[in-house]
């Protein structure tokens, strides 16, 4: 099988060291900040080695005007290698938040927004040629280490396809990189039980609670029937990977206890099945 190569760009302050950093701690040979212009020689140096099977690569703003040959090298490493592109972006004002709390510059330096700015318009054409887009704004950094993990790390080679549940509040935000969105806000809630409402959804308790309602078993059918629908029809199309997200209001009990549930009924795949509490308290 030829050598997966993950590259990783995006948004200054989006997460992308953090994102690197988990792909090395999945098994994947990675180097930070390599010019473009070196990917696909890198890449073929990198790949003579047998047990270097996954390669992981860092690319930034700093590429400034080679960033327009980027289609040209991904055409060229897409003939030779498997290649993916991953591309980090967050909200203006989490970014502005990122860099004054950390007290780091902008590396276009200036005006903090107008810099941010720059560098979206400059960094636009490498997003829309992304196969995977991820918006990290209301992820901490654990939160997208582990979801990285989730995506490249858990994949034998076996099967084809990975799905990554996620259970979140919508109070914190909405994911961005969600391709099913599953809302269980109707659900009678235990934040409202005193004995349950310190607890999270990962407990049997909260969960035989959640679960036991009529309103719930019939929207996991319902949930699951669509669930059992759609990946052949994804395996078919060739789809690698499928996020499904599962919001409640504050994603600590109604959702992380369906995502559980959900978890252990998509096993019957053949499929990679990962999970990430997102707000789970």
């Amino acid at each position: 099988m030829k050598p997966l190569i993950v590259i990783i760009t995006g948004l200054s302050g989006s997460g992308k060291t953090v994102a690197l950093h988990s792909l090395e701690d999945s098994g994947f040979f990675c180097v930070d900040n390599l010019p473009i212009a070196l990917i696909h020689s890198f890449a073929s140096i990198a790949a003579k080695n047998r047990d270097t099977g996954k390669i992981g690569i860092g690319i930034d703003i700093r590429e400034k005007g080679s960033l327009a040959s980027i289609s040209d090298v991904l055409g060229a490493l897409g003939k030779r290698f498997r290649s993916e592109v991953l591309f980090l972006e967050a909200e203006k004002d989490v970014l502005i938040r990122r860099f004054r709390e950390t007290r780091r510059p902008h590396p276009l330096g200036g005006d903090l927004e107008e810099s941010i700015r720059v560098e979206r318009e400059r960094l636009a054409p490498v997003r829309a040629i992304a196969d995977r887009v991820l918006d990290t704004s209301s992820l901490t950094p654990h939160q997208l280490r582990q979801l990285v993990a989730s995506i490249y790390g858990v994949r034998t080679g076996k099967k084809p396809m990975t799905l990554v549940i996620i259970s979140f509040g919508f109070k914190f935000g909405t994911p961005q990189n969600v391709d099913l969105l599953f809302d269980a806000r109707f659900l009678p809630n235990p934040n409202f039980v005193p004995a349950l409402k310190p607890l999270g959804g990962t407990d049997k308790r909260v969960a035989d609670f959640v679960l036991r309602n009529p309103t719930t078993k019939a929207y996991l059918r319902r949930i699951q029937g669509l669930i059992d629908f759609l990946i052949p029809l994804y395996l078919k199309e060739g789809r690698s990977y499928l996020t499904v997200g599962i919001g409640c209001t504050g994603g600590n009990h109604r959702s992380p206890a369906i995502a559980e549930k959900l978890r252990g009924y998509l096993e019957k795949h053949p499929i990679d099945v990962s999970l990430v509490h997102r707000d789970l308290g």
